[in-house]
């Protein structure tokens, strides 16, 4: 049995294509690893494999870990990122059952692989793999808050799993399509999975966040950009020190607020609202002043993948009159996301 850890700064090659893992998981939002490589890497994914009828499907073929070897994948690839992070028990029948059908397992979780039981011991027998990514890189230095060269874009959220990521990725490929020198920076599992390399900022100790951030957004050419994915929120009371240690780290110039105009309570928590997009402009530019004193709001990226697209459409137009600020939904495109785009590089 190989137990790998992925590092930042180290591109290994995963072993693809995956068969996506959605465990038993009955919200959307705990799925985003699977969503995010099923939307941005879709010729890396053979299929998704649940337990029971969850609701929960990123519209790729059911299958069984035999069927998915059968067919061709490498690997069962765990497509949830739940609250903590954790591998469950009734997870671990499906994990072995894959690891004893010639599939390797990859997951983002913080939970290591080697410490579920049963499983290192099958992986051994079987000749398999077990590759864990959501490991930082090593000697990570504290943050200095020197102001570097280049352009930096930070996307930050009114709550977890909303955008962030999805935001991040159009940009870039947007700025790279207008010939911009531009790169991806991966601060979780998912966009390390799909980038290749990146730091998963919620593994490192809090007082290396800032200075992760900065080695992950190192000096550049003065018209590079560096498109970084946000993490958490500055109004989520589980996981706003990884979003303040990002945003000081990170010292954006531009950054881009996301909202799910239908989400009205922080998730995974009970009793916190949402905060109004103005506060999250607000408290970030109050805080990001600390490492760039320039540091301004481009726009707004809404997820309304849950409206119709008239109503889409009029929400997008009535915000961003009441902001005074581009609004759009990146997936969507059109020509709102190419104003945020110009706001983004003004």
């Amino acid at each position: 049995m190989n137990v790998v850890s992925m590092p930042r700064l180290s591109s290994t090659a995963l072993p693809a294509p995956y068969l996506l893992f959605l465990g038993d998981v009955t919200e959307p939002s705990f799925a985003k690893t699977a969503f995010g490589l099923a939307e941005w890497a879709p010729e890396m994914c053979i299929g998704e494999c649940s337990l029971g009828d969850t609701g929960v499907s990123v519209g790729l073929p059911q299958m069984t870990p035999a069927e998915a070897a059968q067919a061709g994948a490498r690997s069962l690839l765990i497509g949830v990122a739940n609250p903590g992070g954790v591998i469950p028990e009734s997870w671990r029948h499906t994990l072995i059952e894959a690891v004893k059908a010639g599939l390797d397992i990859v997951s983002g979780l913080h939970v290591r692989l080697a410490s579920v039981p049963g499983l290192a011991e099958a992986a051994t027998a079987h000749g398999r793999q077990l590759v864990d990514i959501r490991v930082p890189p090593a000697n990570i230095p504290v943050g200095t808050g020197r102001k570097r060269s280049g352009q930096r874009l930070l996307t930050v959220g009114t709550d977890c799993a909303l955008g962030k990521k999805y935001t991040a990725l159009a940009l870039h490929r947007a700025f790279v399509e207008r010939g911009i020198d531009a790169s991806f920076r991966a601060t979780g599992q998912t966009g390390i999975m799909i980038a290749g390399d990146g730091i998963p900022m919620d593994a490192v100790v809090s007082d290396f966040e800032a200075g992760a951030a900065e080695l992950l957004s190192p000096d550049a050419a003065p018209a590079h950009w560096d498109v970084i994915e946000g993490q958490g929120s500055l109004f989520n009371p589980s996981y706003a020190a990884v979003s303040l240690g990002l945003l000081h780290g990170s010292q954006p110039d531009v950054f881009v607020v996301c909202h799910d105009p239908t989400r009205h309570m922080i998730i995974g928590v009970d009793g916190f609202a949402l905060p109004p997009i103005e506060e999250v402009i607000d408290l970030t530019i109050r805080l990001g002043r600390l490492t760039n004193p320039s540091i301004r709001c481009a726009g707004v990226s809404l997820n309304t993948s849950r409206l119709e697209e008239g109503e889409a459409n009029e929400l997008i137009a009535s915000e961003s009159r009441r902001l005074g600020l581009p609004v759009a939904d990146p997936i969507r495109g059109g020509a709102e996301f190419e104003r945020l785009v110009d706001n983004c590089l003004a």
